[in-house]
């Protein structure tokens, strides 16, 4: 009969692994795991990750936001990740173009390009979902989509701050 706690003397903690040190070091930050994928493609596919959630969020709680399947939601947040990345490219040129811009004429075109790339953007996410999914994909109105591209670019910054690695 064994003693107590002579199983600890005689191995049964196991064989162990090969190198016993941590997988990460402490104090390393949250880094996901992304085997050779580029840091883009891998940000790209957390983005879309966070606008299924956030659209099927405003499917369940808003009536005027319809989808037919997930299916049809998930292809909805690839497109909308497609459409919003050309969105915000056009939004910082025009934002480059405002802080280059030297005379108040200048500034006061840019401010207006401006308004117009973020106040159009919504018309065109709009369309193209309706082109694109027809009756089966609804996004309600203008106000409905301004505020699902709001809390879509707010959840996404958010999840991209969670998961950046802290700058020491």
């Amino acid at each position: 009969m064994a003693q107590l706690g002579s199983a600890l003397a005689l191995g049964a903690r196991g064989r162990g692994f090969k190198s016993r040190h941590p997988d990460q070091r402490a104090g390393s930050g949250l880094r996901p795991y992304s085997a050779g994928v580029p840091e883009g493609a891998a940000a790209a596919v957390v983005d879309v990750f966070v606008y299924v959630v956030v659209l099927n969020l405003f499917i369940e709680y808003f009536p005027q936001v319809i989808s037919e399947t997930f299916t049809l939601s998930l292809l909805t947040a690839v497109l909308l990740k497609a459409v919003l990345e050309v969105v915000v490219l056009a939004k910082d040129r025009v934002k480059d173009r405002f802080r280059r811009a030297s005379t108040p004429i200048g500034k006061i075109a840019a401010g207006f390009l401006l308004w117009l790339v973020l106040f159009g953007s919504k018309f065109v996410v709009l369309e193209a979902v309706a082109l694109v999914f027809g009756d089966r994909v609804g996004l309600g109105g203008f106000s409905s989509v301004t505020l699902l591209i709001l809390v879509l670019m707010l959840a996404r910054a958010s999840v991209r701050r969670l998961l950046t690695e802290p700058t020491a």
